[in-house]
């Protein structure tokens, strides 16, 4: 990422759309995330106003990260939130990515955050919660592991409480799809509580019973059952 952050600042602000353009990776299977979060940590106001009506994908992806990143300040926080629910996963991908970033340096802000947003009616906005603070990196204490155990026990519980119908929503399977791993990381980083509550969750309800057993897949939980 320093890389990146350094070709950004020895190139003028008009310069940086072609930047972005020429080293997206897209069209392609993976957009350079590196660069993405090179952009939010450099990118100032200036640089989101002119690079924020840019249409395409990869900008846009780029632009919601710095939102995340920046989202301890009231207005930065209501462009993520807007961000998350973006139709575009790649932008919504970016918004977790910048959650990670504050995490990194304002993890009691993060907490704030995805702590209601875990609370939304929007199925996109609680996936970003999840996946924002379902990272690795950022749970390495108990308290910072029991938040990520709540964000995910509460965006269980709300999905579970939605009709039947309504589940098979792509935006509600989007959400089902980051809890199919998010519960595994939350309970790596401090076993006992987070293995507590996820042995706790209703097996009987079908979408449950899946988040489940997609968990009890990944490694990093299987070895600890």
């Amino acid at each position: 990422m320093t890389d990146w952050q350094e070709r950004l600042h020895q190139l003028p602000l008009e310069e940086w759309a072609t930047l972005l353009d020429g080293n997206s990776g897209l069209p392609g299977p993976r957009a350079n995330t590196a660069l993405a979060a090179a952009f939010a940590m450099v990118a100032d106001e200036s640089a989101l106003r002119a690079l924020g009506s840019r249409d395409d994908e990869f900008t846009a992806m780029c632009v919601a990260t710095a939102y995340g990143a920046r989202a301890d300040a009231s207005e930065y926080a209501a462009a993520a939130l807007r961000a998350a629910s973006d139709g575009r996963w790649r932008v919504r991908e970016g918004v977790a990515t910048g959650l990670q970033l504050l995490g990194d340096r304002d993890f009691a802000r993060l907490t704030e955050i995805v702590t209601a947003w875990a609370e939304s009616n929007d199925p996109l906005v609680q996936r970003a919660a999840v996946a924002g603070i379902c990272e690795p990196r950022l749970l390495r204490s108990p308290a910072s592991a029991a938040v990520a155990d709540a964000v995910c026990e509460r965006a269980t519980a709300s999905l579970a409480r939605r009709p039947l119908a309504e589940r098979r929503d792509a935006d509600v399977r989007t959400l089902r799809q980051a809890l199919g791993y998010g519960w595994s990381v939350a309970i790596a980083a401090d076993p006992a509580p987070g293995l507590a509550a996820f042995l706790a969750l209703d097996a009987s309800d079908t979408d449950v019973a899946w988040i489940i057993a997609e968990n009890r897949k990944k490694k990093r939980l299987s070895v600890l059952l």
